[in-house]
């Protein structure tokens, strides 16, 4: 196998995915100023790495500054990230403030900390966010992060939710985005290998093996390996909503449901056995899983296109 090859089809399919992601929600716009978070793992390092690549192919002028919440975790190598950034020469700050020491202190031993966690880690980098002047806060969650968080809303809140690639914040006064929706966790795990990040591991809540979240990983990840294209379909699903097929109220008006005499094109079969629609992904697919452009698409602006996709490979 010829591995720089790999790692150049690698690289394009990052950034085309990306690329196609921004583009579809318009995360990123001219003069924006993007807070990408960095936790110091392969998710975030991976996300400042492609943006920086779109940076200097994009039409669109924006900027980018990385921030970490040092939360004083016990062994933290606090010299790592700021290292790594001045090595790319890229804008960055550190914030450090000891949330370790509450959540240790709020929650008793074995139970799961991540909730406590994020929600005072998320009030500091809004704050954080608002003191830099960013107009746009980039996490990096991805493909199966937004799955897992359906599959753990359905099963265990019985609600039908999911992570959003671009919402407002609930302090209501920041936009927060996603660029890494549409990427698989798989392409993550190569490209950080191909990168070689200086990954630092989260002590906190690393060792807690049985989250509810690992095992939804776990499950979509065996899907994903018996199943080729069941996952892309399932994020495609989550682009194609029919209300009226659901059984939320708020959301169709099913108490005024009448007939009317004319045909309904989106209409039930209702006696019939309902015949699948034709998959949107299958394993012969090219490796891209962003949706296909149409012809009423606008000309993209972040996403790949023929006479750039070759520029700055790895």
């Amino acid at each position: 196998m010829d591995v720089a090859f790999e790692n150049r089809k690698l690289e394009k399919r990052l950034c085309r995915l990306v690329g196609q992601a921004i583009d579809d929600y318009r995360m990123i716009e001219d003069g924006d100023r993007v807070m990408v978070c960095l936790s110091g793992g392969k998710d975030s390092y991976s996300l400042l790495d492609i943006l920086m690549r779109l940076q200097r192919r994009a039409p669109a002028r924006f900027e980018l500054i990385a921030v970490n919440l040092d939360q004083r975790q016990p062994g933290f190598p606090a010299d790592v990230l700021p290292n790594y950034l001045r090595q790319l020469g890229i804008p960055f700050h550190i914030e450090t403030q000891d949330t370790y020491s509450i959540v240790k202190k709020v929650i008793p031993e074995g139970k799961t900390m991540c909730s406590l966690c994020s929600r005072l880690r998320r009030g500091i980098l809004y704050r954080v966010a608002r003191e830099l002047g960013a107009t746009k806060i980039a996490l990096g969650h991805h493909r199966d992060d937004i799955l897992q968080t359906l599959l753990l809303n359905m099963f265990f809140g019985a609600k039908l939710k999911g992570m959003p690639p671009k919402l407002v914040s609930d302090n209501g006064e920041h936009v927060v985005i996603r660029p890494l929706a549409y990427v698989p966790e798989k392409d993550l795990i190569r490209w950080a290998e191909v990168r070689q990040f200086p990954i630092i591991p989260c002590n906190l809540c690393g060792s807690q093996q049985h989250l509810q979240r690992k095992q939804v990983g776990d499950l979509l990840r065996e899907w994903d390996k018996r199943f080729p294209g069941r996952v892309a379909n399932m994020l495609k699903a989550l682009q194609n909503v029919v209300p009226s097929h659901l059984m939320d109220r708020a959301l169709y008006d099913f108490a005024n449901v009448r007939a009317t005499g004319r045909p309904a094109a989106d209409g039930d079969l209702a006696f019939d056995e309902e015949a699948l629609p034709a998959p949107a992904f299958t394993p012969d697919d090219d490796d891209d899983e962003a949706p296909r452009p149409t012809a009423n698409r606008p000309r993209p602006v972040f996403a790949l296109t023929p006479e750039t996709s070759g520029e700055g490979l790895i």
